[in-house]
Parts: structure tokens; sequence; C-alpha cells
């Protein structure tokens, strides 16, 4: 089983991660970070997650991580 975690304070909300997603389980949020910015957000559906690393691999600014339960 995959889950990923988004340091929502390294991110900008380019959307890269969203388009990539393959399962579509990544959004931008409506929250702000402490620099004024809304960050991505990761839908937490059981079992969803491919765990393709695809986000992580895509993201510019090295705000996510792929975890293994």
């Amino acid at each position: 089983m995959s889950n990923i975690v988004i340091d929502k304070e390294k991110c900008k909300a380019c959307g890269i991660c969203v388009s990539v997603c393959p399962k579509k389980l990544i959004k931008i949020g409506s929250e702000t970070n402490s620099s004024g910015s809304k960050y991505a957000v990761f839908d937490k559906q059981k079992d969803a997650c491919l765990g393709c690393a695809l986000c992580a691999i895509s993201c510019p600014d090295i705000a996510i991580k792929e975890v293994y339960k």
C-alpha cells in the first residue's frame, strides 16, 4: 500500500502533480501556507494510490514524498 505526503510549505500549487496522477487523487486545496500559496492535497482513498510516484518525480519543488505502509 502506498501513500504520499505533501509538504504544504514547499508547495506552490503549480498543479503538475494534479495533472500527472493517474488516479486523480491530488487536488489544489483552498487553504494557504505561510507564504500565501494554496497547496496540493492528497485524497487518501483506501488502496487507491498506485505508488507510481509520478507526482513526486514531477514536483519541481520536491514537496512530495512517497510513503509505504
